[in-house]
């Protein structure tokens, strides 16, 4: 068969596939959400500087380079990034034939800090020491695996069209599958993430239809699970104390209570347009620990006044906004069930991190996600991110 002027099919072929490939990239482009993507870059680029202005002057953390961290901080995010990508090309449907081997993988990482290879940091043994300065942080990444896993379990039938909601049996399943890797985080301990996982499930239960039985029976789990956590004493001293500190501010401000009592004191002399950047004497005189980490967003409050530490808000309410779109907006039980474990997950950790810098959370060790300097934690929103886009990317077009 012959195509008009003269062409045959077999020397025309090769060039539609091939513009076929370029619609196909030029579709996933424009189906990418620009304004979650421009905002959690945003966001990455303020912690670069924040994290610079916190660490440039710490010879004993950044060996005399005052562009140590910031290097790190860029290196990370880029690294995020193309994770990002990656969890695109791949897409959320691919990872969820590969659930049960991430699961099993998460599984083991996190055992793996219970042996000679995890190493303790601010007072958590919930880290592997990978060498050359780098360290991994499993439990950041048994987030992901936890949404997934879930999402995958409740979601089945559901898409399948055998259930309108899913039954008590696969409830009871996921949550199993849940609690395994939350009771070996708790016991390193790092409560932090196990109040986040908490979280995460009571948002995957609620968005998947599930009965309302088991929110309020997770939710009185949870708080039988703290009463009894503390009456057997499972927690470190240094927990305990910052629950006292946070109970009461003044118990002890030059001790327990000296990490909130600074950090009110950086975001407070702040005002609306702050001291500059480089410029904060909070910062500048290292009174704030860990400023580069947990505290991050006091050298927002501090150097860059109430408009800064807002812009910090708006753009992580720009990411949440968008996420809630995303999960509304898809046709699949699995997609929505994942957005919304993202959700919960990016929207409890910002309040819990911004909240124990104002004295209204107690201090849990937790990141600001895109903001905190952190491998782990970079590396695991970035792909949540990517999560995000694949499931607006591979939603049905509507006219």
């Amino acid at each position: 068969m012959t195509a008009p002027h003269g062409f045959s099919v077999s020397r025309y072929a090769p060039e539609r596939g091939t513009l076929a490939k370029l619609a196909a990239r030029d579709s996933v482009v424009r189906r990418l959400d620009w304004p979650i993507l421009l905002s959690a870059l945003a966001l990455s680029f303020i912690g670069a500087l924040l994290v610079w202005s916190a660490t440039r002057g710490r010879t004993e953390l950044n060996n005399g380079d005052p562009y140590y961290f910031l290097f790190r901080h860029v290196l990370n995010t880029g690294i995020g990034v193309a994770l990002m990508i990656g969890t695109i090309w791949l897409g959320h449907r691919t990872l969820r034939g590969a659930v049960p081997v991430l699961y099993t993988l998460s599984i083991v990482l996190i055992l793996a800090v219970l042996t000679p290879l995890g190493a303790t940091i601010n007072g958590a043994h919930a880290w592997i020491v990978v060498g050359g300065g780098f360290s991994l942080q499993p439990s950041e990444f048994v987030k992901i695996t936890i949404i997934l896993v879930m999402a995958m379990l409740l979601a089945a039938k559901v898409d399948a069209g055998d259930q309108i909601h899913p039954d008590h049996r696969t409830v009871a399943k996921a949550l199993t599958l849940a609690a395994l890797p939350m009771g070996i985080v708790m016991l390193m301990p790092d409560l932090g993430s196990v109040m986040v996982m908490a979280v995460i499930v009571l948002g995957v239960l609620l968005a998947s239809g599930a009965s309302n039985r088991w929110v309020l029976g997770l939710i009185g789990a949870g708080v039988g699970g703290a009463v009894l956590v503390t009456a057997l004493g499972m927690l470190d001293e240094y927990q305990i104390n910052r629950f006292a500190a946070f109970a009461n501010p003044d118990l002890d401000p030059a001790g327990v209570g000296y990490n909130t009592n600074q950090a009110r004191i950086a975001i407070g002399s702040g005002g609306l347009l702050g001291s500059g950047l480089f410029k904060g004497s909070q910062t500048t005189g290292q009174f704030v620990p860990e400023q580069q980490t947990d505290f991050v967003f006091t050298v927002a409050g501090e150097e860059l006044g109430f408009v800064g530490a807002g812009l910090i808000l708006l753009l992580l309410g720009v990411v949440l906004w968008r996420a809630c779109r995303i999960a509304r907006e898809t046709t699949e039980l699995y997609g929505t069930v994942v957005a919304a474990g993202i959700i919960a997950w990016f929207a409890f950790q910002s309040f819990e991190n911004i909240g124990m810098t104002l004295g209204i959370m107690p201090v849990a060790g937790l990141p600001l996600p895109f903001v905190s300097y952190g491998g782990s934690s970079m590396f695991a929103v970035w792909v949540a991110i990517g999560l995000l886009q694949s499931i607006r990317v591979q939603r049905p077009m509507t006219a």
